[in-house]
């Protein structure tokens, strides 16, 4: 696993040289890559959420499409269509942005559910079934996805099966003065809006650290752990509909792609703490009669974490010291 931490930490480092002052955002996302999920930002516009999609295609050495969604986009726009070749008298296929390894959508809840639901089968089987023909996606395949929480008018909220398939759901927010004035003087240094990364790693490098996650350990206790926090968010009053097993199984694969990105071949119950805002926030529906409140997803999760018991496995404490002993990076 510390190769895995050091080459995640080159990631993220050489990323850092655009993105000023959101390494916690950038860590969120290469766990979110490590655990081979898809990424939904929600924020408001301006804050980089493209440019850090940009960002990573260019420091994994993936191919980087980008669509952006508009309400008369269709199926074919993003699945691709067989085109008829006059010349030769035969369909070929003009294969879509889906194709690709890193797919930016846009703006995603403007575009109508037909559209939308062409992502389904792509998100969550890794494939693409067109006039009954199957074709897989190359590996790794990440959608990153942005909308907005404002401008509501003409939009087409995410359904809940797509809203599921997203791993995690992150956002960025605002810079603060000292990273803001960074930004301008590095814009200024640079002499033009374009920007250039080297790559570290390639598309098969990130599928054998995809892979390598598999081999993190984790104690039937932390496993009990959070299963007692997902299953706590169906039995509140105050939510409509609680996370769903997939809400398990995304904490489940995000506590050890945090591990193996701090050099750790087994989860603690830190890992799953964390973890626990990105991948279920957007898994459960409050109750709509507490529209007026204070109370938030984050609120509600923040409460379940901290009524929660962590638990403390003997077998774990002896692993921390041996990680401590061995010079393994640390965390925050």
């Amino acid at each position: 696993m510390k190769d895995i931490s050091s080459d995640c930490e080159k990631i993220i480092d050489e990323i850092s040289k655009v993105i000023v002052g959101k390494r916690d955002v950038l860590e969120r996302i290469m766990f979110s890559i490590l655990a081979n999920g898809h990424i939904l930002f929600e924020d408001y516009p301006g804050l980089a959420k493209t440019m850090m999609a940009h960002c990573f295609s260019q420091v994994l050495g993936c191919n980087f499409r980008r669509v952006q969604f508009t309400p008369d986009l269709l199926p074919a726009d993003i699945t691709g269509t067989y085109v008829f070749n006059q010349k030769e008298m035969t369909f070929n296929l003009r294969k879509g942005p889906v194709f690709t390894n890193i797919l930016l959508t846009d703006e995603i809840n403007r575009a109508p559910p037909k559209t939308q639901a062409a992502l389904l089968e792509a998100m969550q089987e890794k494939q693409v079934t067109l006039e009954g023909d199957t074709y897989l996606l190359d590996e790794p395949f990440i959608v990153m996805a942005t909308q907005n929480p404002i401008e509501y008018e003409g939009t087409y909220p995410l359904p809940e099966a797509q809203l599921d398939r997203f791993l995690v759901k992150l956002r960025v927010g605002y810079p603060t003065r000292k990273q803001e004035k960074e930004i301008l003087d590095r814009r200024k240094e640079r002499r033009t809006d374009e920007f250039s990364l080297k790559k570290v790693v390639n598309t098969k490098k990130i599928v054998e650290m995809q892979k390598a996650c598999e081999d993190v350990y984790v104690h039937e206790d932390i496993e009990k752990y959070m299963v007692d926090i997902v299953y706590s968010t169906r039995e509140l009053a105050s939510i409509e509909v609680g996370a769903s097993p997939r809400g398990s199984l995304a904490l489940f694969k995000l506590a050890r792609a945090r591990a193996a990105y701090y050099g750790r071949d087994f989860v603690i119950p830190d890992d799953v703490k964390e973890m626990v805002l990105p991948a279920l926030s957007h898994r459960i529906i409050l109750k709509p009669e507490i529209w007026y409140t204070k109370v938030t997803e984050i609120t509600i999760l923040d409460s379940i974490v901290e009524k929660i018991p962590v638990p403390k496995v003997e077998e774990l404490e002896e692993r921390i010291e041996v990680h401590s002993e061995s010079g393994s990076k640390g965390e925050p």
